[in-house]
């Protein structure tokens, strides 16, 4: 786009992203996971991001003795941002906690929660779904050992980002980690896409805004065995810094 006096004016990606045009687009997608997945539902794909987040909660539960405490600390809550239909809550977050909550803002998907959930629900493991988008949700202060953000972030304009990470910080408990596994831009340029209003951001781009939302990075660690053609996954684990400085 250019001025009236015909001087150039740059946007960064990111200042693209319209929340209600996401959601419009996310409402009309199919509640199902090959409807989540963008059509990669009944490949190879759930199967393998699912374990590879499993070993990676592993992998830092090894490599952070504080965190490896506190999922014995009496109640190893997770909250799951940006669910869907649940496929994380179900695969990867119930098998190593005793309650999830959901944040999820497209109806059709959060109506979906409890049927995709059948099982989790009958153990006691579904918490609340909340049905409003991150941009609106504040975790309440030192409830969850595991806040997971997956395939979401995008949505998100870099300063909601940070404010939204922020907020995230306050609601984990003493020793709980952020856990952030998004693709990754092939340059060090972010994207954006207009068909559901989001940004791919470059692995440079999402440590700076950690950097920004007070988080140090504990642990990256790219999804292996994904399909070819795919943008690189990263899952990167975060705390607070103030943690480690107390």
């Amino acid at each position: 786009m250019n001025s009236s006096n015909g001087a150039s004016i740059n946007f960064t990606p990111d200042s693209q992203i319209s929340y209600s045009d996401a959601i419009k687009y996310w409402s009309s997608v199919p509640p199902t996971v090959d409807g989540v997945l963008g059509g990669f539902g009944y490949t190879s794909l759930p199967v393998t991001d699912a374990r590879g987040s499993v070993t990676f909660i592993r992998k830092a539960m090894r490599r952070n003795p504080e965190f490896e405490r506190a999922s014995r600390d009496g109640d190893p809550r997770a909250c799951d941002i940006g669910a869907g239909i649940g496929r994380v809550t179900r695969d990867v977050l119930s098998q190593v906690c005793i309650k999830v909550d959901l944040v999820e803002p497209v109806e059709p998907f959060a109506d979906q929660i409890e049927q995709e959930l059948e099982k989790a629900n009958a153990l006691e493991k579904l918490g609340t779904i909340y049905k409003i988008g991150m941009q609106d949700f504040t975790p309440q202060q030192g409830h969850y050992w595991i806040i997971w953000c997956q395939w979401c972030l995008g949505q998100l304009k870099d300063l909601d980002l940070v404010a939204f990470l922020r907020r995230c910080s306050a609601g984990l408990k003493k020793g709980g980690l952020i856990f952030v596994k998004e693709n990754n831009a092939t340059t060090d340029e972010d994207e954006f896409d207009s068909t559901d209003s989001s940004v791919t951001r470059s692995d440079i781009s999402f440590r700076s805004i950690f950097q920004m939302s007070g988080l140090k990075l504990l642990m990256a660690e790219e999804q292996m065995g994904l399909i070819a053609g795919l943008y690189p996954v990263r899952t990167y684990a975060l705390q607070p810094i103030d943690y480690t400085e107390s």
